[in-house]
């Protein structure tokens, strides 16, 4: 295979149990986040860029075979194209996991680290989306089941994966799609304008040219959005937008809404220790779920 591994110790859903009943046990019971990190089974490189090397955090269904043909997905995170963390959605990685599903946290070139635009974010993404296509026969993934998944910038990242067109790598086998099969976005940057957020992220001169709203037509892939209706980083409307937009172009797009929630209701305990209220969490999960069964990614059992 051309890519490489660095291997941690996989952990099965029994054992898992077993740990985190052993750590309540000593006590960790105001959160687990502290005692319990969720941490991928391994990583693979998808791409070098100069002597920047981008991983995918990998979660493997337990059993899973380099045989087998399973749905895969692909997280990337949020925090403004600036910086952020794969672990953003290890807990949601792991989730998908335990479902029967390959799941990826991407991680990708932000301006903190990388001094980078969001359009290099957007490259990333579409060479993670092909890399795991690419080489899906031998990570046992069906290539024409693979959804592109994120949360605010990465969110962005994941729709214009979708939408947008242009923006891949050259040197890469072109060949092979960078379009998912499906998208499910939690508060997404769909509206780079004034209308939206990200407009001196991406300049004035350019600043619809990687906004999904405004290159919305037939033939994108079936989306899933989940907005927080109070969101003052993202406006709410920007998703109603874009979902009447999809919709009217004759593609399938569903929004959930969640009232009176701002932006990141989405997060997970793992990752934000100090919530509370994990109910907006798991209803967000339900509806992914429940989407991913309707497309035949998971079992009507596992979505209820």
């Amino acid at each position: 295979m051309n890519f490489t591994v660095t291997t941690s110790p996989a952990l099965s859903p029994p054992v898992r149990t077993i740990m985190i009943g052993a750590m309540l046990a000593m006590g960790c019971l105001i959160s687990l986040a502290p005692c319990y990190a969720i941490e991928p089974d391994e990583q693979v490189t998808y791409k070098t860029i100069g002597d920047v090397e981008l991983k995918l955090d990998v979660f493997r269904p337990a059993e899973h075979e380099s045989t087998d043909r399973v749905p895969a997905i692909v997280f990337f995170f949020g925090g403004g194209w600036n910086g952020g963390s794969t672990s953003q959605f290890h807990e949601q990685a792991r989730h998908f996991a335990d479902l029967g599903m390959m799941a990826f946290s991407a991680n990708y070139r932000v301006r903190s680290r990388n001094k980078t635009t969001p359009f290099e974010c957007v490259a990333d993404g579409k060479s993670a989306i092909r890399w795991v296509r690419q080489h899906a026969e031998e990570l046992g993934i069906d290539p024409n089941k693979i959804v592109a998944s994120g949360g605010s910038a990465g969110g962005h990242v994941a729709a214009c994966t979708g939408v947008i067109e242009g923006y891949d790598e050259k040197s890469e086998d072109l060949t092979i799609s960078s379009v998912p099969n499906a998208m499910v976005l939690y508060n997404p940057v769909i509206d780079t304008t004034a209308d939206g957020y990200g407009l001196k992220s991406v300049g004035a001169e350019r600043q619809t040219d990687i906004s999904p709203c405004h290159h919305v037509g037939a033939g994108i892939p079936p989306t899933l959005i989940l907005h927080g209706t109070d969101d003052t980083t993202v406006p709410y409307e920007n998703a109603t937008r874009f979902t009447r937009l999809m919709n009217e172009s004759g593609n399938r797009c569903e929004l959930v809404s969640f009232a009176k929630q701002g932006h990141g209701f989405f997060n997970s305990k793992s990752f934000r220790p100090k919530t509370k209220d994990l109910s907006h969490y798991e209803r967000a999960m339900k509806a992914t779920d429940q989407f991913l069964a309707s497309l035949g990614y998971l079992g009507q059992d596992e979505a209820q």
